[in-house]
């Protein structure tokens, strides 16, 4: 069986009861780093020495098959640095050669970086999404950011604290300078700080430098109430600025909550010349292209 267990993400003392009876029983234990491992097994005083084997982004699609193979005979925990595995650290592609191969995986709940962000950030928790990290590179973080702007959930995001500002920037310019967000810093441990405010307000505070372990969490897009003739009027600006119909239309359904389809046709409608061509049916081209092409 592969056994994936939480370990603290800062606390010792968040460290549950199975988890400390597993770790003072199991013989062998895939680590993310096998240091990490050894500190927390001193740390919470537990004698046991099992086997360790290091399970890390670099080596995991090669030790999977192994480690596969192993759990059918014994017992298999799987531990990231902090955190529960799998959660943009190690595991991942473990456990689904698990799930092929027919090997039981369960789990040990316990801390979690991205739900104790979520949970003390003050924003809506009905629905969220976890994107990880952030691109280290400017311009493929614009890109993600942007893609991500009509996102109506909140959105949970870890970051390096050398990059914070520059992120916090972007989010800005991206997401609009208004956008409510919370930085989460050294959550769990002595020195945790959850500062709230607007983008622009924390990129700033953040330029001046931030240390620890952070974690961003960003509220989702308001829905804005359109009027139907106000969502074509949008739609056909898009496609005059070189955006396909369907792509126009699927944006600001996201962002309106008007019908994809009820946008795209009506846009359609008014984008046709008033009578076909001679000889034949008008084909429906919008900028030069049929739909959906």
């Amino acid at each position: 069986m592969i056994i994936l267990a939480a370990t603290p993400i800062g606390n010792l003392g968040d460290a549950s009861t199975r988890l400390i009876e597993t770790l003072r029983t199991i013989t062998v234990i895939a680590a993310e780093d096998t240091r990490v491992t050894v500190h927390l097994l001193k740390a919470l005083g537990v004698e046991n020495r099992p086997k360790l084997i290091s399970l890390h982004d670099h080596n995991e699609r090669d030790k999977a098959a192994e480690l596969v193979e192993m759990a059918r005979d014994t017992d298999v925990l799987v531990l990231s640095d902090a955190g529960m595995p799998t959660v943009s650290d190690p595991g991942f592609h473990l456990v689904d050669a698990a799930a092929a191969a027919g090997v039981v995986v369960t789990a040990l709940p316990g801390p979690s970086a991205v739900l104790t962000a979520l949970a003390v950030s003050g924003l809506p928790t009905d629905r969220f999404t976890f994107e990880g990290f952030l691109p280290r590179k400017h311009g493929e973080r614009v890109s993600t950011l942007t893609a991500l702007a009509a996102e109506q959930r909140t959105m949970v995001f870890f970051e390096s604290p050398n990059r914070l500002a520059a992120s916090l920037t972007d989010v800005a310019a991206t997401l609009g300078a208004d956008r409510r967000l919370v930085v989460c810093r050294e959550l769990t441990k002595f020195y945790e700080e959850v500062k709230r405010g607007t983008a622009s307000e924390l990129a700033e505070w953040a330029a001046a430098g931030v240390k620890g372990e952070i974690a961003i969490v960003i509220a989702g897009a308001e829905v804005r109430v359109l009027s139907l003739d106000t969502g074509v009027a949008e739609v056909l600006a898009l496609v005059a600025g070189g955006i396909r119909l369907k792509e126009a239309a699927a944006d600001v359904s996201a962002a309106s909550g008007l019908g994809k389809r009820e946008l795209y046709e009506a846009a359609l409608q008014q984008k046709a010349p008033a009578g076909p061509k001679a000889g034949g049916a008008q084909s429906e081209r919008v900028g030069g292209r049929e739909p959906g092409r």
